[in-house]
């Protein structure tokens, strides 16, 4: 069973022993966060009683709240990623995939509220400024992934004659702020009518695109 604010996850181990896996703490505090949370709702307490453990098992994982709130925001970001990158091996032409990246990245916005706001506040930079490899044990470094992955796609439709950037990775940028941009004002002015085909336009024009 999924849990819930009212039914907490249930587990083998008595509460406060502190056998449960770093990956389902995390998991419980992204439950908050899908649940109508926001940065705020991820404290240790809150994360220990969807949880079902006693905040003190949760140490050995997280020495504090930001380390907790750290790891959930990479971890969002990492995932996010993993959607991106999946998206683009999907298939398609260079211009298609440019598009289906981008509906990617604004439907997981659009699903995980709680979360794609954690990515910022909880990163404390965006994700245009993080850069180096990605690895499980430095989450922080998964956002510019996203970065990589859209200035791939541009410099493939820029290659295939899909889109005129001269400089792939600025134009990466440029897009990114306005997913980001589009993402947030969806969130915030839920019950504005947005034009049916915003995110085209926006993915045409800052990719420098024609219409595909």
């Amino acid at each position: 069973m999924t849990a819930t604010a009212d039914h907490p996850r249930t587990h083998g181990n008595r509460r406060g022993e502190g056998h449960l896996p770093r990956g389902e703490i995390l998991a419980a505090a992204a439950e908050l966060l899908d649940s109508g949370g926001d940065g705020r709702a991820v404290t240790l307490r809150a994360v220990a009683r969807r949880a079902g453990i006693a905040t003190t098992s949760i140490y050995p994982h997280f020495p504090d709240r930001q380390a907790l709130v750290l790891a959930v925001a990479g971890q969002a970001v990492a995932e996010l990623s993993h959607r991106l990158r999946t998206a683009d091996e999907a298939g398609g032409d260079a211009g298609q995939r440019l598009h289906t990246l981008c509906r990617t990245y604004l439907d997981f916005a659009h699903r995980h509220p709680g979360r794609y706001r954690l990515m910022f506040a909880g990163l404390g930079r965006p994700i245009a400024a993080v850069d180096g490899e990605v690895t499980p044990d430095d989450p922080v470094n998964a956002g510019g992934e996203v970065m990589r992955i859209l200035t791939a796609a541009l410099t493939a439709c820029a290659a295939a004659g899909q889109c005129t950037s001269s400089d792939p990775a600025a134009d990466a940028l440029a897009l990114w702020l306005g997913l980001h941009g589009l993402a947030h004002q969806r969130a915030v002015a839920a019950t504005f009518r947005w034009p049916a085909d915003i995110a085209q336009r926006v993915v045409v024009t800052l990719g420098r695109l024609g219409a595909v």
